[in-house]
């Protein structure tokens, strides 16, 4: 053991004269203890809160979006061949989407209404069961009758859970899909109708979608829309959605101008942002926890310089050098800064294990889309957040290190 750790070791554990000194000490302890604490627990909560919210938005936004300049396009199955080829891609699936009016016999309700290839459209688009896909039957002509008894050839509807409570409607309950695009006749426009039946809901557990979102054969939003055999764009499923940016301009160079694609933080870019934003000014705000522990460890060191006034002349006059005293004390700060620090670690995980298990914190189904705290601890946030700790407690111990290695001799033994 060196000299600076064994007289740092010796100070450390010494019964300080004044109790004041070691209650700083043990504040500044439980302070950065408690703030190393409070930013695992809330930046482990909000990553948490993240990944869950990027998996339900993710369930009904794919992680690429091919479009065409112009609008609709007829060569969508080359696109999807072209994007199947790229590597980093697991499957490209078309769609056709546009705002549509929904009637049932409850009432009315606008909608997005999706049309998608059953075939292929579960291996991109995550929220629909295959079971669901499988009961969206192949189109039949335009049907504008009233009758409210489905056939054979009646084609099948998926609706957001929300949506079809809107409209009043069950699975196997008759609605009707009324299109801007219809037709002109002696008696001016008239929008097309026809009739679908609902063959299964879904849910996402964000009410945007859930209100607002159907799903139709592709063949049959065609003929509603009245747009021939024409795709508004294809999806892309890839396998690393943090990659999709860099494939989707892969996916662009394999097909050339005017294509263009968009990946899936593109398209929820002002919700992501906000949540990193409002992630990082937690980060901000508890770290100033930390910051008030070190002012305690400068508080305790200070005042330790002060108590050890005289017996740092003496290490002195017997030839210590200043940049061991100063070492000394430095030693102490950090041995307060890396206790606060791993039972604050030790703390945090713990309490990240415990929190999901709280009754008390669950919250109601009824007004939140969770039921409880989505945590997601990620061990390089750990080691970050500890880092920053130790660093924050060693800038803190400089000035009394600094204080002690300029205390003069001779002055020290002749008024301590």
């Amino acid at each position: 053991m060196s000299f600076e750790l064994f007289i740092g070791t010796r100070y450390f554990r010494a019964k300080q004269k004044q109790g004041f000194v070691s209650l700083i000490t043990f504040l500044s302890i439980a302070g950065v203890a408690v703030g190393v604490m409070a930013l695992i627990v809330v930046i482990a909560v909000m990553t948490g809160f993240e990944s869950d919210l990027r998996a339900r938005v993710m369930s009904v936004n794919s992680d690429l979006t091919i479009m065409r300049h112009g609008g609709n396009f007829t060569d969508y199955r080359m696109v999807e061949k072209q994007a199947v080829k790229t590597e980093g891609v697991l499957a490209a699936s078309s769609f056709v989407n546009s705002q549509v009016m929904i009637r049932s016999l409850s009432g009315f309700s606008g909608a997005l209404l999706t049309g998608i290839n059953p075939a292929t459209a579960g291996n991109v688009t995550r929220q629909l069961l295959p079971d669901a896909l499988k009961k969206l039957v192949k189109p039949s002509s335009l049907d504008t009758s009233a009758h409210n008894t489905p056939d054979n050839n009646t084609p099948g509807i998926i609706l957001g859970k929300d949506l079809a409570g809107n409209l009043g409607v069950i699975e196997g309950s008759m609605i009707y899909i009324i299109s801007p695009r219809g037709l002109i006749s002696p008696m001016g426009h008239m929008p097309s109708m026809k009739r679908f039946i609902v063959v299964s809901l879904f849910t996402t557990g964000m009410y945007q979608f859930d209100s607002a979102l159907a799903y139709i054969h592709i063949e049959q939003a065609q003929k509603i829309l009245r747009m021939g055999d024409t795709a508004t764009g294809v999806e892309v499923r890839v396998r690393d959605i943090f990659d999709a940016r860099k494939i989707g301009q892969d996916v662009i160079n394999r097909l050339g101008h005017p294509y263009w694609a968009k990946d899936w933080m593109q398209i929820n870019k002002n919700l992501f942002s906000a949540l990193k934003l409002e992630k990082t000014a937690m980060s901000v705000i508890l770290t100033m926890i930390v910051l008030v522990a070190a002012f305690n460890i400068v508080s305790a060191l200070i005042m330790t310089v002060m108590e050890k006034k005289r017996d740092i002349a003496i290490l002195k006059a017997m030839g210590t050098t200043r940049m061991s005293i100063g070492k000394i004390f430095v030693f102490k700060g950090m041995v307060i800064g890396t206790l606060g620090t791993t039972g604050g670690v030790l703390a945090g995980c713990f309490l990240c294990l415990v929190i999901p298990h709280l009754k008390f914190l669950e919250l109601p189904a009824d007004i939140y889309y969770i039921t409880e705290l989505p945590i997601t601890l990620i061990p390089g946030d750990v080691l970050a957040i500890s880092i920053g700790a130790l660093v924050i407690c060693f800038l803190s111990t400089l000035y009394p290190a600094m204080r002690a290695s300029a205390i003069n001799p001779v002055e020290a033994l002749r008024y301590g």
